[in-house]
């Protein structure tokens, strides 16, 4: 095979394993948002790929099997040092030992090894909420939603920490977001009641 032709077919190769990794984060994100928690994690299965573990662990969260979620999380946490998911997993497992300064840390390191990774600021956002350090959760939340529009979960936890922090308009604008990609979500009634008193 010629030089030319082998750099096409690893790239053609390359570009099917993306959409091969991205549909099952889809489908199990879509069952996440739908709140059918078992179901994302039995569709995630034993996957390798660090969002779908970290997917895992959150669903595993919502339905109460903590040490399930901290098995996932442990996962993430053996990665290799320098790996933000590494950061982000001990972060998690930090959380669930109600370690809200620890879990700050490691999520900080999360953003310092890639900022551009959604899921770091995100779980920055939720160490930063345990902590009660509201606005820059609030402003965490925001920026995972920008580097993942898709994601209909940095918007509500966005909306109910701007919420704490008396921003209505920034209420406002990112439940509504977050009812538009996660029209099925178990917290929309709650949205909706929290919008119907902002007067949106």
């Amino acid at each position: 095979m010629a030089p030319r032709t082998l750099i096409i077919a690893a790239a053609l190769f390359a570009a099917a394993a993306r959409v091969a990794i991205a549909q099952p984060l889809t489908d199990v994100r879509k069952l996440y948002d739908s709140g059918e928690f078992q179901r994302a994690v039995d569709t995630a299965g034993a996957s390798q790929d660090p969002q779908l573990i970290y997917l895992t662990a959150q669903s595993q969260q919502k339905l109460r099997h903590a040490d399930e979620a901290r098995r996932a999380y442990d996962q993430l946490a053996a990665r290799p040092e320098g790996d933000p998911w590494r950061a982000i997993g001990r972060s998690g497992a930090a959380l669930l030992s109600s370690n809200a300064a620890g879990a700050v840390q490691e999520a900080d390191r999360a953003v310092e090894s890639d900022g551009s990774l959604a899921e770091a600021h995100y779980q920055r956002g939720l160490a930063l909420s345990a902590r009660q350090d509201l606005a820059e959760a609030a402003a965490a939340f925001q920026k995972a939603g920008e580097l993942d529009p898709s994601w209909a979960y940095p918007h509500y936890y966005a909306g109910i920490a701007y919420s704490k922090v008396k921003r209505a308009d920034l209420t406002a604008s990112h439940f509504q977001t977050f009812l538009r990609l996660a029209p099925q979500a178990p917290e929309r009634g709650e949205v909706q009641s929290i919008l119907r008193t902002l007067g949106r």
